[in-house]
């Protein structure tokens, strides 16, 4: 196996996920699902891998939704899907056309443009198109649609079309899962569900709209699994290695056990030609972490804040100042203080719920007494580099 940060992986070669894939199936048999997880940990792969080898009994259908801007274009983007998914089978979308020649769309090199009136339809039409999925479905198989980037989807049309059509989106999705009992859904993405959801009920969106699916976090890989694959990659490299047992084991470590920084530290120790050894493995994560070109893209830790906490930026900068600076975790008295003496900041309750937000980012976690550290010990490390602290 050769080193390949970032790239598309070859799901054959998807190692310590088999678990995780085997509790999703059987969560699906009941309920859709919402998968939660840090950027970088291995999503996508998970539901790609879902899609390519379901278990029997499923129809998965793989979507990323990062380019849907509108909520026709979503309603479109499904339409699509279908008509080729059905047409590799020799069958037909016919409520969807139907539907499409009665408002007037056209064809045009292959792309179905529609009218502008017709933006309101735009509900008949998704619903028509899984209609026609599940219609001509072969008896007794149920459909499972994985969409990807769903959050960022909703942020799109929140900003481009208002928070009134985000929640229609939301609202109708739900209507379906509630209609069709052979129908399920997993929604993830790069921002976590919950921004989506704070901002359209402070515009006084009372539903719960996400309520009947079950919120599944994925985790790094198990320590085991980590060094499995970075032991394969030394191989596939063929880096010499005094030790390749014990180097593995701190590649595993050092990355936190993602598999995205894995594989970028093998491909560090490739290009610098160094041997495998732990010694190596700890200079290039360094390099990695104190690189101006910043390859693991860790600034996004930062970046996001403002987006994520438009009006807490200052005081989620300090609470991750304070606990990189730090070798214990912190509680929340002590934080409060912290945050008192350098700005106006004297509400117990507001901070709890500033680092409850800050846990479902992935940002922070707690120990058994309650207190609070950073989850993942390369990003404080990262965090308290780059803030020279």
């Amino acid at each position: 196996m050769k080193a390949n940060p970032g790239g598309q992986i070859d799901l054959k070669s998807v190692v310590g996920r088999d678990r995780l894939i085997r509790q999703i199936w059987e969560i699906v048999e009941q309920q859709s699902l919402v998968i939660t997880a840090e950027r970088r940990i291995g999503k996508t792969t998970v539901m790609k891998k879902m899609a390519a080898e379901p278990q029997r009994g499923w129809m998965p259908v793989y979507q990323d939704l990062e380019n849907c801007h509108t909520a026709v274009d979503f309603a479109m983007a499904v339409y699509k899907e279908v008509h080729q998914f059905l047409g590799n089978k020799g069958k037909l979308t016919r409520r969807s056309k139907e539907f499409l020649e009665k408002l007037g769309g056209i064809e045009i090199s292959g792309i179905i443009k529609l009218p502008e009136k017709s933006a309101a339809s735009w509900k008949d039409l998704l619903t028509r198109a899984i209609e026609d999925l599940i219609h001509e479905n072969d008896e007794g198989t149920k459909l499972l649609f994985l969409w990807d980037e769903m959050p960022f989807m909703l942020m799109n049309i929140r900003n481009g079309e208002g928070e009134q059509t985000a929640m229609q989106v939301l609202d109708h999705l739900r209507w379906l899962r509630q209609t069709h009992s052979d129908l399920r859904m997993i929604i993830t993405g790069s921002i976590g569900l919950h921004h989506v959801l704070t901002s359209l009920k402070e515009k006084n969106y009372a539903n719960s709209p996400v309520n009947d699916m079950l919120a599944v976090d994925v985790p790094p890989l198990a320590e085991g699994d980590a060094a499995h694959l970075a032991g394969l990659l030394i191989v596939g490299e063929a880096l010499k290695s005094p030790d390749r047992g014990m180097a593995a084991t701190a590649i595993a470590k050092e990355a936190d056990c993602f598999a995205f920084y894995v594989h970028h530290i093998v491909r560090g120790l490739k290009m610098q030609g160094w041997d495998a050894s732990p010694e190596s493995v700890a200079k290039v994560v360094t390099q990695h972490l104190l690189d101006a070109n910043d390859p693991w893209q860790l600034i996004h830790y930062r970046e996001r804040i403002s987006t994520y906490y438009p009006n807490d930026q200052k005081a989620v900068t300090l609470v991750l100042d304070q606990l990189a600076s730090q070798e214990e975790a912190a509680a929340v008295s002590v934080l409060l203080s912290m945050l008192k003496a350098a700005m106006p900041f004297d509400d117990r309750d507001s901070l709890i719920r500033l680092l409850s937000l800050m846990e479902r980012d992935h940002y922070l976690k707690r120990d058994e007494a309650g207190h609070y550290h950073f989850r993942f010990p390369l990003i404080r490390r990262w965090w308290k580099m780059n803030r020279g602290l």
